[in-house]
């Protein structure tokens, strides 16, 4: 058997030793060519140990001493573009995942999208690298997942509607004077997920959904008003896609990374994998569904508006809500800030075009400029 090569970026992340889990259990299939971090020189030194990737990337200069691996945000595209490399798990958080798809695609890899802020960011210019390299995206976000496996090779014009599940994080029953209060330690208090913290406050805020929407709409190339989302907090049913015939196919599995994970490496193929335990459907019950609380969460009506509007304004949504949940994070804003920053960064730069990746750049630092500025930072 072949065994094709799988470059990880973002190794020390929850999706990526998600990733790294599912693959020491699939060895017989699939071989860990490299690996990359951001700073966390530890793990990473624990991982090259066990796997022997042939290359091995840090992104952040100064941390680590072993003077094999390369260092610097260049790392990320070296990885992406070697030759014994098949696939490229992106799980990079933030923008600068961005160029590693973008260098993939055009070598004609196969990405394993985790690092969401590529099509959010730069979706046409992602599309016209897979075009001209012969690239391809697999999405690993659990509810993109769902929709690929429910679509299942139809034709677009088939699905009326996508509807994403959101599990409402920690924050789902709180009332709008409650979130004024919230911590830091409230916000990373998800009831379902494992995720990292970035990640896991945007779930609290819903930009991680209006992410998820914008990448839906590239993936999948369906206009916005065909796009929705509904509270499910259980977080079993990952996705629904609608027909035209009013049928309705969803994806269910329990909350872990390690199915959507292998399905990206997979698809669309799917494997014998005893890492996850068999689905209980009386155990997981009863699901619910609840409406989105837009008032409470501005962030996910903000994103949906920016994804709409097109040009820089999704790049201005993506870096104005990863520098506000950076301030946050620190101690620096209270948690309704994170939206009212972004909805300000939006006000001011969401007109600026977006046509080029120089643009793009632009537009990302102009909004992280009006953010730290916001608060003084």
């Amino acid at each position: 058997m072949t065994h094709r090569g799988v470059a990880i970026l973002g190794s020390t992340g929850s999706i990526g030793t998600t990733a790294l889990r599912v693959l020491a259990r699939q060895g017989d299939r699939f071989r860990v060519s490299a690996l990359t971090a951001y700073r966390n020189a530890a793990l990473l030194e624990q991982q090259a140990a066990e796997f022997e990737p042939t290359f091995v990337g840090l992104v952040e200069h100064g941390a680590g001493s072993d003077p094999r691996w390369q260092r610097g945000p260049s790392c990320l595209t070296q990885a992406a573009v070697r030759d014994d490399v098949d696939i490229v798990l992106n799980a990079v958080v933030g923008s600068i995942g961005l160029d590693a798809t973008l260098a993939a695609l055009e070598c004609g890899k196969r990405v394993a999208l985790a690092n969401k802020e590529s099509l959010v960011m730069g979706g046409h210019l992602v599309a016209a690298a897979a075009q001209r390299g012969g690239g391809e995206i697999v999405p690993v976000d659990s509810e993109h997942s769902a929709v690929l496996q429910c679509i299942a090779g139809r034709p677009g014009i088939e699905v009326r509607r996508i509807i994403l599940t959101a599990s409402g994080g920690p924050f789902r029953e709180w009332s709008r004077d409650r979130l004024g209060a919230a911590t830091v330690a409230d916000a990373l208090r998800h009831p379902t997920w494992s995720m990292g913290r970035k990640i896991t406050v945007d779930s609290a805020t819903l930009a991680n959904k209006a992410l998820e929407v914008i990448e839906a709409h590239h993936l999948f190339g369906l206009p916005y008003d065909r796009i929705d989302v509904v509270v499910h907090p259980q977080s079993i049913v990952h996705s629904f896609v609608e027909f035209v015939d009013g049928s309705v196919l969803a994806q269910l599995g329990v909350p872990t990374m390690e199915l959507p994970v292998l399905y990206a490496l997979t698809h669309p193929d799917r494997v014998t994998d005893r890492g996850v335990p068999p689905f209980d459907p009386v155990g997981n019950s009863p699901l619910t569904f609840e409406s989105v609380r837009l008032d409470d969460f501005p962030a996910l009506a903000l994103g949906v508006a920016a994804g709409r509007a097109g040009g820089a304004a999704p790049a201005v949504y993506n870096a104005a809500n990863e520098q506000a949940v950076a301030i946050f994070l620190d101690g620096g804003i209270p948690f309704p800030e994170i939206s009212a920053a972004i909805g300000g960064a939006l006000d001011a730069f969401g007109a600026l075009p977006g046509d080029t990746r120089n643009a793009l750049e632009a537009a990302d630092a102009a909004a992280r400029h009006f953010v730290r500025a916001r608060f003084g930072c």
